[in-house]
């Protein structure tokens, strides 16, 4: 059986983090959220306050990339993006859980089964 992964994308302000937890609560699955934050901090040895700073966003992203100069290597967004690619992936594969923001829904696109909710 294929593990059920819950992603939540969410902006600031709009509730991601409690719908998440209460239905891993339903559930009585685990969520993460701060949680991954906290895991990319103690992997790449950055601050969680510059994690959380960076950002959610996909580094392929074309606006992005107009605002960055690859030309001298990774960024050091590109390393926590890395980072943070391989806990979600790692989590997706470990067992049912809700996982809120940091585009666990992109990273995982090519995992899923997606159903339309009403």
């Amino acid at each position: 059986m294929k593990n059920r992964v819950i992603t939540i994308s969410r902006e600031f302000g709009s509730g991601g983090r409690t719908i998440g937890k209460k239905v891993a609560e339903e559930l009585g699955i685990p969520c993460y959220d701060s949680e991954l934050i906290q895991q990319i901090a103690k992997e790449s040895g950055f601050d969680e306050r510059h994690i959380q700073d960076a950002g959610e966003y996909a580094p392929s992203s074309s606006f992005l990339s107009t605002l960055t100069n690859r030309s001298f290597g990774p960024t050091n967004e590109d390393y926590l993006w890395e980072i943070q690619y391989r806990i979600i992936t790692e989590l997706a594969e470990k067992g049912h859980c809700v996982i809120v923001g940091r585009c666990a829904d992109y990273i995982l696109r090519d995992t899923r089964r997606t159903t339309t909710l009403p």
